[in-house]
């Protein structure tokens, strides 16, 4: 009688216990959590063809493993993301006592270069403002259009502002347009909270827009930017299809665009008004500056710009 089902089970057990304790232990995100359950996966069905599972996979399985996905032609960045993922699943297991070694220890993973983030200029970013104000100043709609339209400006004037992460800009309570001193209280990865400030077209958007809302006799939310889907709030996907069209109306390929271009535009430009490094790390929510430090590239022409403009040498 064949024992591959027990085995797939036994698998899956394995991979529930890890997950369970990233969402408990680390609060891990929802999003988080779903790729790591689809790595793991994959690496599990390839241990289940060889007739291995995860409690017995050998170094030399994950190695091959790591062939396979090198012959699907993934990109460096994929498999590097995969073996994150294995790692991290069997140093728990042996933790825990699961395991008597680790046969991942050993590895490393393929050579990532960190790429430039995309980032719209200051130009860009004050012609998508413009656009989006003018939308929502047009004369002649109606109150339905002009409610979008407004929600369309809160939701560029915050995300520019603050540089949050979509998942935390969806995320905010109607009450944060009510917030005193111009900050709010942003509830970011792992549920860790952080003070960002908001300057002064942020909130004066935020209260537009809830005036409207308000108008329009619409169901009250406890959401900034509520929606009849089953999380009560706008989605990710909503917003960034909202930013697209934007971006076409203002003359930008609709690809570039995304909320997490505005982040990287806030931090960008930040950084080469002359903001410090630990400070955008701190307003961006990173737990680590080397996340942080994608954007030294704007501190490498500032202070090449500085040299040329300020040193006594200089070339005329």
């Amino acid at each position: 009688m064949s024992t591959q089902p027990v085995k797939r089970k036994r698998r899956s057990d394995t991979v529930a216990l890890f997950l369970d304790m990233m969402a408990t232990e680390r609060g891990a995100s929802g999003n988080t959590l779903d790729a790591y359950r689809r790595d793991l996966e994959d690496y599990s069905e390839f241990l289940g063809g060889k007739k291995r599972d995860i409690d017995g996979a050998s170094t030399e399985d994950i190695r091959s493993y790591l062939a396979v996905l090198s012959k699907r032609k993934l990109a460096s960045s994929s498999v590097a993301r995969r073996l994150s993922a294995i790692r991290q699943l069997h140093r728990f297991l042996y933790a825990e006592d699961h395991r008597k070694d680790d046969p991942a220890a050993v590895l490393e993973g393929p050579r990532r270069g960190r790429p430039l983030p995309k980032v719209f200029t200051v130009d860009q970013v004050t012609r998508l403002l413009e656009i989006a104000h003018a939308a929502a100043h047009r004369v002649g709609v109606g109150a339905a259009e002009r409610l979008r339209a407004s929600r369309l400006v809160c939701l560029l004037e915050v995300l520019y502002a603050t540089g949050l992460r979509v998942s935390e800009l969806i995320a905010l309570p109607a009450t944060a347009a009510r917030a005193e001193g111009d900050v709010i209280i942003v509830r970011g990865k792992g549920g860790k909270e952080r003070l960002v400030p908001l300057g002064h077209a942020a909130p004066q958007a935020m209260r537009e827009y809830l005036a409207l809302r308000r108008e329009s006799g619409g169901v009250e939310s406890r959401w900034l930017f509520p929606s009849f889907g089953e999380s009560g709030h706008m989605t990710r996907q909503h917003v960034g299809r909202e930013l697209k069209a934007l971006a076409s109306a203002a003359g930008i390929e609709p690809r570039k665009m995304s909320p997490h271009v505005l982040r990287h535009a806030f931090a960008s430009h930040l950084l080469a008004n002359g903001a410090d490094l630990r400070i955008v790390q701190a307003l961006l929510g990173h737990a680590d500056v080397s996340t942080t430090q994608i954007y030294t590239h704007v501190l490498d022409e500032r202070l090449k710009s500085m040299v040329r403009d300020l040193h006594p040498l200089a070339d005329d």
